[in-house]
């Protein structure tokens, strides 16, 4: 026999009382008056009303609850005729235009969904001397995490991580990268500092500012490095030469003293001029509030695990687990009382599907990279100022961050990998497309100088952990499982191992009209990666993969504005795109490649400014707007416009987001090319494809649009423009800050008056609508309870 206890309620025969049904009608009529901003420190409404139906004898099983969820569903759905198609072949769905036979299904599907039993499974296993304090017990397998430049089974052993690459009498610091040191370089970490000697050791001193400046090589360019050469000056003393490493704050915001100006405070967790000031780094989460953010690694307190420290081990406080495990009734073996210990305990809690499993990867994969990062902006959307506020960066690799914080956080989530329905693989390739260049140890040389083949590596090296590491890729091939690719191309580089796997990218290159590799850095060049390690695989299948949109910064005055409303009558411009339009533009790229030469194109026929031989486009037209420059009033450039281009850059750009956001009619110009939510949802509603080929006549398209269907597609934009925000993301954020300090900043309140499906409830909704009708999981039979009438379910039969 096995004794159940509740994280809510004393241990009776009976799990509720005449006092208790009192206390929790008092408590949810104190949550109903209260703002929503108490949830940190209240339980949801979902949590009150599943505890009040919890009124049942203690020993009541999962089984039996799942029977009585199974039992209340009524087949009463008929998908093929009660949910129709409209002209364009769209099935609305919570207000988005679906592609019908998706909308058809998740019409009437999801929305019916019941809750089951899980059992969640809560790790106990210890880890060798506790990791010596320098690391994260994974308490699943018990074995250590190390923190940047420790490893072993205890993470005692240090690692040498060295910030420059050898030297030699030609190039005494080694040969340029970002991270190349002329002073102290830490080699747990391979970043450089002032180091012992200088009144501040602790002080950066990354980049330029280490080595001699020699003037620009054209009229007001920028100041040229010389790598061969250290800058001693930044060592000084003398307050009248250009100092650093000695250079105190107060005197220098005195102007009592010079600094040099290339010298600033590029590293995480410091703020000033002079980094004097210690402030939050990014961590994944911010620990949950479960740990300590060290640069980026969450140093998790006791009883807690995992990259942003949100799973509990049975040594953890049941009140304070997370909202995605309670409430639960735990399993507790009748001998725990002998051993005083235990392995592991099974928490019983009700869940919707999908369930996704998210590994907890080894942190090379993920905490790593962000602790080790040397620019505090890049591969985040978030940085924190001297007064702990959130500082939003513009950074559209941000998403792949704000994505994996929302499924860590979700109530999709279950530790049980046996129930689960998706297993998400958090590798960051975001933080590799920099630190490839940071860190010397990451051995690019080993990669004939590519990103994306160092790149291709990490994903492989992830591959081989979790088949050796776990029983769930073998089940499906890897079909169930999920990686995400942020990078310019997508998953063109994905190693052939896993491409059977769902792939999370921001551009859908199909391959079928620009068969190689595109991009105008060279490094990032997947042409030359060996067929025997990528295979012949395109970047993108629209029959497994999904577009994301990119990350945006939340913009509180484009917000408050409410762009996205305006109406026809205010958008006075027929079409508007803003961009880098290639060489024959000053500053323009000079790749031929960049674009695809698709932006040049437009340029050529439509340019409304002129280029470096003062020409505008063969048919610049007066309410057409194809420019380089960008207005303060970027926003309502867009807003003012009734059609907007999205375009290529170097792969995706975030001219998708931009236009969406602001109400604008997308209209896409890249062949072969899926754009965000392109192969779900239904594009022919609110947006307008253009072949290549069909530039010239664009303007004649576009002019060849009546009112009504202007209109139309206007209206669906209003629909569908929250879901290429981060909304769930950006709300985790709002709930950290106001749980730790009382702060509601101005996007916090902005946020709170949207309430239309955003970013990730839509991936949730692709994924419960996959998980059903993906036609491999016909042959896969699992005893699973479903939450769903048979009329869901016949597709998988």
């Amino acid at each position: 026999m096995k004794r159940y206890f509740s994280d809510m309620f004393s241990i009776h025969k009976w799990r509720c009382s005449w006092s208790l049904v009192a206390t929790i009608a008092s408590v949810l009529a104190l949550v109903s008056i209260v703002h929503l901003f108490l949830f940190p420190l209240a339980p949801s409404f979902n949590y009150f009303s599943q505890a009040q139906n919890s009124c049942a004898p203690i020993n009541v099983s999962a089984e039996a609850a799942t029977n009585n969820v199974r039992g209340n569903l009524k087949p009463t759905i008929d998908l093929d005729h009660q949910f129709l198609a409209d002209l364009h072949n769209a099935v609305v769905y919570r207000g988005a235009p679906w592609k019908a036979e998706i909308g058809r299904w998740l019409a009437g599907c999801d929305l019916v969904t019941k809750e089951v039993g899980i059992v969640e499974i809560i790790g106990g296993n210890g880890c060798k001397n506790d990791c010596s304090g320098q690391g994260v017990c994974n308490r699943e397998f018990g074995e250590c995490q190390c923190f940047h430049g420790l490893t072993g089974d205890d993470c005692s052993e240090r690692l040498q991580l060295n910030c420059n690459y050898p030297g030699s009498p030609e190039q005494p610091f080694g040969r340029w990268v970002v991270s190349i040191c002329s002073a102290y370089c830490d080699t747990r970490t391979a970043m450089c500092f002032c180091g012992e000697g200088t009144k501040y050791p602790n002080r950066p001193l990354a980049e330029a500012c280490g080595f001699q400046l020699n003037p620009p090589s054209e009229l007001d360019g920028p100041k040229l490095a010389d790598w061969t050469k250290a800058d001693l000056d930044v060592f000084t003393t003398n307050g009248s030469k250009q100092g650093w490493c000695n250079v105190d704050p107060v005197e220098a915001y005195a102007l009592k003293v010079q600094f040099k100006e290339e010298c600033d405070c590029k590293y995480d967790g410091l703020w000033g001029q002079f980094c004097e000031v210690p402030v939050e780094s990014t961590c994944i989460n911010q620990c949950s509030g479960h740990g300590h953010c060290r640069g980026g690694f969450c140093q998790c307190t006791n009883g807690w695990y995992g990259a942003d420290c949100s799973i509990p081990s049975v040594v953890s406080s049941i009140r304070e687990w997370p909202s995605w495990l309670r409430p639960a009734r735990l399993d507790v073996p009748d001998n725990s009382h002998l051993s005083g210990k235990f392995s592991n305990l099974n928490a019983k809690v009700a869940k919707k599907r999908p369930l996704i499993y998210v590994y907890d990867l080894p942190p090379v994969f993920n905490s790593q990279l962000l602790e080790g990062r040397h620019f505090k902006l890049e591969c985040v959307n978030r940085i924190y100022d001297e007064k702990n506020a959130t500082i939003w960066t513009d950074q559209l690799y941000g998403a792949q961050m704000a994505l994996y914080e929302s499924v860590l956080a979700s109530p999709y989530r279950t530790l049980n990998g046996e129930e689960a329905d998706f297993f998400f693989v958090p590798v960051l390739d975001s933080c590799i497309i920099t630190r490839a260049d940071d860190a010397p140890h990451l051995s690019l040389q080993d990669h004939m100088g590519l990103r994306s083949s160092l790149t291709l590596d990490f994903y492989k090296k992830a591959y081989v952990h979790i088949v050796e590491k776990y029983p769930y890729w073998n089940r499906s091939s890897g079909r169930d499982h999920i990686w995400f690719f942020s990078w310019d191309e997508g998953a063109c580089y994905a190693p052939k191992e896993i491409w059977n796997s769902m792939m999370l990218v921001h551009w859908g290159n199909t391959n079928s009209k620009h068969k190689n590799s595109t991009t105008a850095y060279w490094a990032d060049n997947w042409d030359k990666v060996p067929s025997d390690r990528r295979g012949n695989h395109p970047c993108f299948d629209p029959d497994k993969d999904l577009v994301l949109p990119a990350w945006k910064m939340p913009d509180v005055a484009a917000l408050s504005s409410k762009f996205w409303t305006w109406t026809r009558e205010k958008r006075k411009t027929l079409f508007y795109f803003n961009g880098n339009l290639g060489s024959a533009y000053p500053h323009g790229r000079p790749e031929p490649s960049y674009s695809m030469g698709i932006r040049q194109k437009l340029a050529e026929e439509f340019g409304s400014s002129p280029n470096k031989e003062s020409k505008l486009g063969k048919q610049h037209a007066v309410d057409v707007i194809v420019t380089p420059l960008r207005t303060e009033n970027y926003h309502m450039d867009l807003a003012s416009s009734v059609f907007c281009g999205v375009l290529p850059g170097d792969g995706w750009s975030g001219r998708m987001e931009d236009s969406i956001m602001q109400g604008c009619i997308p209209v896409v110009i890249q062949d072969g090319i899926f754009l965000p939510y392109e192969n779900v949802l239904n594009y022919d509603s609110f947006a307008v494809r253009i072949q290549e080929d069909e530039i010239p006549n664009l303007i004649k398209i576009l002019r060849g649009f009546n009112e009504t269907e202007i209109e139309f597609k206007l209206e669906n934009v209003k629909k569908v423009w929250q879901r290429f925000l981060y909304r769930d993301s950006i709300m985790l954020e709002a709930e950290r800050q106001k749980t730790a300090s009382g702060r509601i900043d101005d996007w916090t309140a902005e946020f709170l008056k949207l309430i239309e499906d955003d970013v990730f409830t839509t991936f949730v909704q692709v994924l419960h609508y996959k998980l059903h009708n993906d036609p491999w999981r016909r042959h896969i039979h699992l005893q699973k309870e479903f939450g769903l009438p048979e009329e869901c379910l016949k597709r998988n039969n």
